[in-house]
């Protein structure tokens, strides 16, 4: 993607909240980032570190209460999303902005047949009659490589192997042509050989629609393949963001590293033993007030545990919150 391109989506500051009975849990921290047309970003790290919650915050997707978006603002089509009205957000949602979701068999109603769940945004949004609704499901579901289509429109959820029923979801999050396309974890529940064909099958779609594409997973391998620009994502906030290559020839945060580290290798004719990331997880109970990774940090010194590092700009297009210097192996002087 070209510097300089247009933004198709732009997200400043976002903060979103869970009320629970232990407290708040403060699940996204003030994220920012943006999405030019045509491009994947992909969103990485591990559960709990905000990666879904930030985009279901984005369009209105999670139950209110308990959670609540506070603060930000969410550019998309000259609307801020965060403003919008319930009916506005729904005229956004599966129309211009595609989601799909991590498990296919939960997301589709298992009561109506795929045909009738590919032709109710058609007919919503794009305000089809039944016959063009049920033609253009037709070509959506050949799109993204189920044969026999037409016959297909009237099998039920349970008729289709996990597989089919992704490429099924992802034929209802194209169907109206988005600009933008959210999937979530979608090869999280697939084989290894389904998982490579529903990847393939993303590429192919993205370069023959030019779509924006937001991929969240917590596989460093997938993204290496995918993405132009990568997020990673920990304590609901961004501690690291570069281009994909630029983020594995040059890993800044020490998160970023020890993620890094984690993905499985083989040296010989001996599968390496796996590394792991000790300790857990924060569960956010109050604003960050120190680097959220600090308590899990090789590298982390008195500053860590007392104020949360901004976002240093280390490169170009490439920026790290972290106060710790791994080139010079010293704190950062700014």
């Amino acid at each position: 993607m070209p510097d300089g391109a247009a933004t198709v989506l732009d997200v400043k500051g976002l903060k979103t909240i869970f009320r629970t009975r232990s407290g708040e849990v403060h699940a996204v921290n003030s994220v920012s980032f943006d999405l030019k047309p045509g491009e994947l970003l992909g969103v990485v790290g591990e559960s709990g570190s905000g990666k879904s919650v930030t985009m279901m915050s984005l369009i209105g997707l999670l139950p209110s209460p308990p959670a609540e978006v506070r603060d930000g603002q969410v550019l998309f089509d000259e609307l801020d999303l965060l403003k919008c009205t319930e009916e506005q957000l729904r005229a956004v949602r599966g129309a211009r902005i595609g989601f799909i979701f991590q498990d296919p068999m939960t997301s589709l109603n298992p009561v109506f047949n795929v045909g009738f769940q590919i032709m109710e945004p058609l007919r919503k949004h794009m305000g089809m009659d039944k016959k063009r609704a049920a033609d253009r499901a037709v070509e959506l579901l050949e799109l993204v490589g189920i044969p026999d289509a037409r016959r297909r429109l009237r099998d039920y959820p349970h008729q289709f192997s996990g597989g089919m029923r992704q490429r099924v979801m992802i034929a209802i999050a194209l169907a109206c042509d988005p600009k933008v396309l959210i999937a979530d974890e979608p090869t999280t529940a697939l084989d290894v050989t389904i998982q490579a064909q529903i990847i393939e099958l993303i590429k192919e779609l993205r370069e023959k629609l030019g779509m924006a594409i937001v991929w969240i997973t917590h596989d460093l391998g997938v993204i290496a393949g995918i993405a132009d620009r990568v997020l990673v994502m920990y304590g609901g906030q961004v501690v690291e963001h570069a281009p994909v290559k630029e983020l594995f020839a040059n890993p800044q945060h020490p998160y970023t590293r020890a993620l890094l580290e984690t993905i499985p290798h083989v040296r010989g004719e001996r599968a390496a033993r796996l590394n792991v990331i000790e300790g857990q997880p924060p569960i956010m109970h109050a604003p960050p007030a120190a680097c959220p990774f600090s308590a899990r940090c090789p590298v982390s010194f008195d500053r860590c545990t007392q104020e949360n590092p901004p976002r240093y700009p280390v490169g170009n297009g490439h920026d790290v919150a972290c106060f710790w210097d791994p080139a010079t192996g010293e704190p950062r002087h700014a």
